[in-house]
C-alpha cells in the first residue's frame, strides 16, 4: 500500500491548553516569495492561527513545531469550500434561466442558494474539524 503525502507548515505554539494548542503559522502565497512582489503589491502573506490537539509530548510556549495533514485532506477542504458551491451556483443559474428566461432573478438566487449552503458547513463544523485535523510534531 502506498504512503499518503502529507501536507507540513511550520509553526509556533501560541497557547497550550488541557486538550488543545494553538499554532500560528505563516500563511504564504506563491507570490510572496517572487523577486519583484515589491512592485506588484498582489503579494500574500497573513499568520493564521491553527487550534490542534495537544501532543503527547511535552510542548513549549513559542517552540517551533511542524504541523502535518494529509494532503488527501487539502483536496477536500478545495473542493467543500470551492468546488461544491460553484457547481451550486452554476445548477441554479442554469435551472433558473431555463424555467423563468430572467437573468437578474436567475443570478440573485445562484447567489442566495450559497447561503443554506455556507450554513450547512457552518453548523457541521465540528464535524468537519475532526475530519480536517493537523497532527504536530517537534520540529
Amino acid at each position: 500500500m502506498p504512503e499518503s503525502k502529507h501536507v507540513e507548515h511550520k509553526g509556533v505554539v501560541k497557547e497550550i491548553g488541557e486538550k488543545t494548542m494553538k499554532v500560528s503559522i505563516l500563511s504564504v502565497s506563491a507570490c510572496a516569495s517572487c523577486a519583484v512582489k515589491g512592485a506588484c503589491g498582489v503579494s500574500d502573506m497573513q499568520e493564521k492561527e491553527i487550534d490542534v490537539r495537544r501532543p503527547d509530548w511535552n510542548a513549549e510556549i513559542n517552540q517551533t513545531v511542524t504541523l502535518v495533514m494529509k494532503e488527501s485532506l487539502g483536496f477536500i477542504a478545495l473542493f467543500l469550500g470551492y468546488g461544491v458551491p460553484f457547481i451550486v451556483v452554476l445548477v441554479t443559474l442554469i435551472t433558473t434561466m431555463a424555467i423563468t428566461g430572467n437573468e437578474g432573478l436567475s443570478g440573485i438566487l445562484s447567489l442566495a442558494v450559497l447561503v443554506p449552503y455556507y450554513l450547512i458547513l457552518y453548523r457541521f463544523r465540528d464535524k468537519l474539524r475532526k475530519k480536517f485535523e493537523f497532527a504536530v510534531k517537534p520540529y
